[in-house]
């Protein structure tokens, strides 16, 4: 009995020590907001990488997102006689929910391993101990400008989401299924307040955070628990961070959504 026992302390050790060092993480990653060097360009370049190069897959994703919506929509509605507010669904669906939740998942696939993957291998190549070296803040050069432009990107693309993905709805819902077009718009303006809007914005803001967060502290102690750097461990940094952030999302929209309701 001793050993199991033993095992599970062990594991719940190392936990509470993750836990910790991400806490910090955090905190070195705000504190790099006021040290040098600039990262003016640094967030640029994130910012376009993040955001200008998901914008094609946040729009195929939000485009037959919405079209799904519509015709699921459609076939529920119309049992009732109430297909006008095929709108007000579709456009609910999207800002409150599907909108932020799918661009941030579709974020973490696209840039956040790719964050990982590229900070792991500057950590299994010793890049971070050389600007270590060369007293450069390896937190404020590689994870600030990242949460910086996550911060900027996720938002963005949460609204380009939500317009794509209801103009689907109407295309479908209008073009293919006979909706009315004015009901359609008139339930989706008469439905959707600001406060489903600033529930959207609240969650793309608290996605960005953790999606930056995770997948930048995974590629940054990639093989460090395990005292061995290589491939190998770049590989399960990734796939960490991905599975995570993936499941920090969907739990952060729920409790987002409890609180916010």
């Amino acid at each position: 009995m001793v050993n199991p026992v033993r095992s599970l302390g062990a594991y719940a050790l190392r936990q509470v020590y993750s836990v910790g060092r991400l806490g910090m993480f955090f905190i070195y990653t705000i504190r790099g907001l006021i040290r040098p060097p600039d990262k003016f360009w640094l967030m640029v370049k994130q910012i376009q990488f993040i955001g200008t190069k998901s914008i094609a897959l946040i729009g195929f994703t939000a485009a037959f997102t919405g079209m799904v919506l519509a015709l699921q929509g459609y076939y529920t509605l119309i049992k009732f006689g109430a297909e006008g507010w095929l709108g007000s669904a579709v456009g609910l669906s999207l800002v409150r929910e599907l909108g932020p939740v799918l661009s941030a998942l579709m974020v973490t696939g696209r840039a956040g391993s790719a964050m990982a993957a590229e900070i792991g291998i500057m950590r299994i190549e010793e890049q971070i101990d050389a600007l270590e070296c060369m007293a450069i803040d390896p937190f404020s050069y590689l994870a600030t400008p990242r949460l910086i432009a996550s911060l900027i990107s996720l938002p963005l693309l949460t609204s380009f989401c939500d317009a794509v993905g209801i103009l689907g709805g109407y295309v479908i819902g209008v073009g293919l299924l006979g909706v009315n077009a004015g009901a359609f718009w008139s339930g989706l303006t008469s439905s959707v307040a600001w406060s489903d809007l600033y529930m959207g914005l609240v969650k793309s803001v608290c996605f960005s955070v953790l999606i930056a967060l995770i997948c930048t502290y995974k590629g940054y102690y990639a093989g460090v628990d395990e005292g061995a750097f290589g491939p190998e461990q770049v590989g399960r940094a990734t796939t960490s961070a991905v599975v995570i952030s993936s499941i920090a999302v969907l739990i952060g929209d729920y409790v987002i959504t409890s609180i916010m309701l």
